[in-house]
């Protein structure tokens, strides 16, 4: 006869609950996505859901060493270096419509300038970084961490910098100036949106899983956009040096129908990056890009 109590009984009867690893930006556009999950607005039965909140280089060099999330949001830079152990998830993703990473400085310059100066950069993973070398391969850069760009510069300690972020809607206010925008020159270049990050997930999860994830964060992002105001008070808590205005566009800008869904043409985007940075010899790795919806 079974000692068990009801209690235990009822825990054993009960279905395990599967964790799911989350790792993400502290920034305001992520924040607005991953509302519904992380506030439990969106539930998924028989799982949980756990959140990190880590600067997106160091998320591109733990996803590269470890594969230590289940998902994590990665540069596209990045994602050659990691493909053996992710896919890229259909939705989730930031893309610049003709705009994008800025070269900023404290004095006016031409882009032909940038050759002769040290340009401080955000991390040599991000995909700012890879446009920025294909834009011109000779440039020297030094790597400071993104938040801290702008100060530097004000400092003095570099002539320009490379900002991703919020920085691309505050520098003017701090008394820079733009030298390029590079999701306006790419858009130039090659009449393409600039494809920035996305979400990766582990691929040993299996299909089941992936399809069940993708599910649950494109509900999330829709959630997000159906309930925009209650979303937007969230994510302002991760808003650097934005005001609610300030704020709304930025989550506009890169949390829109482009993140339920890249598109075929923003598929292409990410393909021709990656595969143009293979070419010029800035990805020693073959980009083998896939997805999961």
């Amino acid at each position: 006869m079974s000692t068990q109590s009801p209690e235990t009984a009822s825990q054993a009867a009960s279905p395990a609950v599967r964790e799911i690893s989350i790792a993400h930006s502290p920034d305001s556009d992520d924040a607005f996505m991953f509302y519904g999950l992380a506030t439990n607005k969106i539930r998924v039965p028989g799982y949980r859901f756990t959140h990190t909140l880590c600067d997106i280089e160091t998320l591109n060099r733990r996803a590269r060493e470890e594969a230590f999330y289940d998902v994590s949001a990665i540069s596209f830079h990045a994602y050659p270096y990691v493909q053996e152990n992710y896919t890229l998830m259909g939705c989730g993703g930031s893309v610049g419509e003709g705009y994008g990473p800025m070269i900023v400085s404290s004095r006016k310059m031409e882009a032909a300038d940038l050759g002769r100066i040290r340009v401080a950069v955000p991390g040599t993973l991000t995909t700012a970084y890879l446009a920025l070398k294909i834009f011109n391969p000779a440039i020297v850069t030094e790597v400071v961490p993104f938040d801290r760009i702008i100060a530097e510069i004000l400092a003095g300690k570099y002539d320009a910098g490379l900002i991703i972020h919020e920085g691309q809607l505050t520098y003017s206010t701090r008394g820079l100036f733009k030298v390029v925008d590079l999701g306006a020159w790419w858009r130039e270049t090659t009449g393409l949106v600039l494809p920035l990050g996305g979400n990766a997930i582990r691929r040993s999860l299996g299909a089941e899983v992936h399809k069940i994830v993708s599910k649950a964060l494109r509900d999330s992002i829709n959630f997000a956009l159906d309930n925009r105001e209650q979303a937007l008070e969230y994510a302002m808590q991760f808003a650097r040096d934005l005001d609610a205005r300030l704020a709304s566009n930025f989550v506009n800008m890169y949390v829109n129908e482009r993140t339920l869904d890249y598109g075929s043409d923003g598929r292409e985007a990410i393909r021709k990056l990656l595969e143009l940075g293979h070419e010029r010899g800035l990805i020693p790795i073959a980009p083998q890009v896939d997805f999961v919806d």
